[in-house]
């Protein structure tokens, strides 16, 4: 059996794009103004996804079941795998006491609450963005501000602001690798080979904001006075950060972005420090100055190495099992990459393979649209981040009851999570297949010359309903590559420009605003929260905006190519 989509099934283009987006609409109420949960919204998004296939879109019935079920499956190995384990990871480190020390390090980094806010929102926020991801830099950095004195709704503030540069390649870049994986068959490419360079694209978009933030985060904090007191940190975290990120995303990998760039932002005002401090400290309206620290330096350097070891335990297993991608032509037998490889499960979804056909002006002619699935069951960050947890649990002294009981309750805090991410994966599956997200393209693709701009707003909008760049950039990473196509721009531009702008929705997510709100045990303040981040969030995403539109047509040299 074979189907060929329609992509006007309603006659007009918009009105047809207008109940395309159905699925869309009702996840944005169901979250926004309804306020139902995330999981019981996507739930309801899908079975509105399958409702359009079938009676709009006349899709057969056994093709559009077929197609939620390769999303779930997709969104088990490809998104929950990765998301779930670093998750565990960061867990580990909590469960053996070592996140206590790693506390401690930061608390005594500084008495001056700048410098502490770019340590602690910024820097080590961007760790934990990089590690684990999914509201756990906001709820962790809100949390550790608040006990040293910060006021609590500023805290969270100052996490919600902070976490963006980051979110692009959070969760051991997760957002990329689902991307990369749901529209390399679009552009006719390897999956890794679209994850490397959609990687690299967003690594020339978001430094620019990374160089940005310190500033912007000291202004909300202190205002523009103070922020221009401590300017050599502000720099220096900023750039330090920035200039890793474009290496790594770059010449590394996606999946160690934030973590070789959060720790290089750390090391850097750590160095900073040694030599410069402000002429004054700043600390809140009257607070006291803390007791005096007897702790003596090279205890306390023992002890900050004794921190972070998990942390650097994660670093090399990432490393090496991405040692080929980084070192081209390495002899066989220390390619530990393509080693990994070898045990990739690459099938045809039965039922579904090229058994739905596109046609002009999706596609050149008509084509059969392959359905097909990766399962790399060593390569995969997830695997990666599982194996660096057990070693680095036993390093710390776990024992294998308390790794498992860790597992367990990982699993108890993230069932919730893990369900939504599989409706959201179906939901795209559907949309993709049914020929919804090609009317969509379409329809976008009508905005011309100003579609890049449009395109960060897009993202934006995707990060505020589902909470998660990884989420968006599976609802709108096709779409927005088929409208680029469509108008002749880059598409890895467009995929790209989802995720940077989809980075500025994050502050301003339901999700987010609820988690960092509980963190300090002031629920009932994400109204307040909203609106002290609204009017930054719309700008930024501005700022993501005019970057894309100035790369689609000036700066077209930025854009990496295969």
């Amino acid at each position: 059996m074979t189907w060929i989509q329609d992509y006007q099934p309603a006659g007009g283009l918009w009105v047809s794009a207008l109940l395309a987006a159905l699925p869309i609409i009702v996840l944005l109420v169901s979250l926004g103004v309804i306020r139902f949960s995330a999981h019981l919204s996507a739930a309801l998004a899908l079975v509105t996804a399958l409702g359009v296939a079938l009676l709009l879109y006349r899709m057969p019935a056994a093709l559009a079941f077929d197609s939620a079920a390769m999303g779930v499956v997709f969104g088990v190995w490809s998104v929950a795998w990765i998301a779930f384990h670093a998750v565990y990871f960061h867990n580990v480190t909590v469960a053996t006491g070592r996140f206590d020390a790693i506390k401690r390090v930061l608390a005594g980094f500084s008495e001056d609450r700048r410098l502490q806010a770019l340590l602690i929102a910024f820097s080590f926020g961007a760790l934990l963005e990089g590690v684990a991801g999914g509201g756990s830099p906001i709820a962790i950095t809100a949390a550790m501000m608040a006990a040293l004195g910060f006021p609590p709704v500023k805290a969270v503030v100052l996490a919600l602001l902070a976490n963006t540069a980051p979110v692009a390649f959070g969760g051991l870049g997760n957002p990329l690798i689902v991307l990369g994986r749901l529209t390399a068959p679009i552009m006719h490419l390897k999956q890794d080979q679209a994850t490397e360079l959609f990687s690299a694209a967003v690594g020339r978009q978001v430094p620019i904001l990374a160089l940005i933030i310190p500033a912007f985060l000291v202004v909300v904090l202190a205002g523009w006075k103070r922020m221009l007191e401590v300017w050599p940190a502000v720099l220096t975290a900023g750039l330090a950060f920035a200039a890793m990120q474009f290496v790594a995303s770059n010449y590394i990998s996606a999946s160690l972005v934030d973590v070789l760039a959060a720790l290089t932002a750390m090391a850097a005002l750590w160095i900073l420090t040694r030599f410069w401090q402000p002429a004054t400290v700043w600390r809140f309206d009257g607070e006291e100055a803390p007791a005096a620290k007897s702790l003596g330096a090279a205890q306390a350097e023992r002890g900050a190495l004794y921190a972070w070891m998990p942390y650097i335990i994660l670093i090399l297993a990432i490393f090496l099992s991405r040692i080929g991608t980084i070192f081209k032509n390495l002899p066989v037998w220390l390619d530990l990459t393509k080693l990994l490889h070898k045990a990739d499960w690459i099938f045809a979804w039965p039922g579904l393979h090229n058994h739905v056909v596109q046609h002009p002006p999706i596609t050149a002619k008509n084509a059969p649209y392959a359905a097909t699935l990766t399962v790399d069951f060593l390569f995969s960050p997830g695997t990666v981040a599982l194996l660096a947890a057990v070693i680095a649990g036993f390093a710390m002294g776990g024992r294998p009851k308390l790794l498992l009981t860790t597992y367990r309750k990982t699993l108890h805090q993230m069932r919730w999570a893990l369900a939504t991410i599989f409706m959201i994966l179906a939901i795209a599956f559907v949309m993709n297949y049914s020929g919804a997200t090609q009317t969509l393209g379409l329809a976008l693709a009508t905005t011309g010359v100003v579609f890049p701009l449009f395109s960060a707003y897009i993202g934006w909008l995707g990060v505020f309903l589902t909470g998660s760049d990884a989420s968006t950039n599976s609802l709108f990473g096709p779409m927005q590559v088929i409208s680029a196509q469509q108008l002749n721009l880059n598409p890895i531009l467009a995929g790209a420009t989802n995720t940077s702008g989809g980075v500025m929705g994050k502050m301003i997510s339901p999700q987010n605003l609820s988690i960092g709100a509980t963190a300090i045990g002031q629920s009932g303040k994400e109204g307040s929260l909203l609106r002290q981040t609204f009017l930054w969030s719309l700008l930024l995403t501005a700022v993501v905006g005019v970057i894309s539109l100035l790369q689609a047509t000036i700066l077209t040299a930025m854009i990496p190519s295969p």
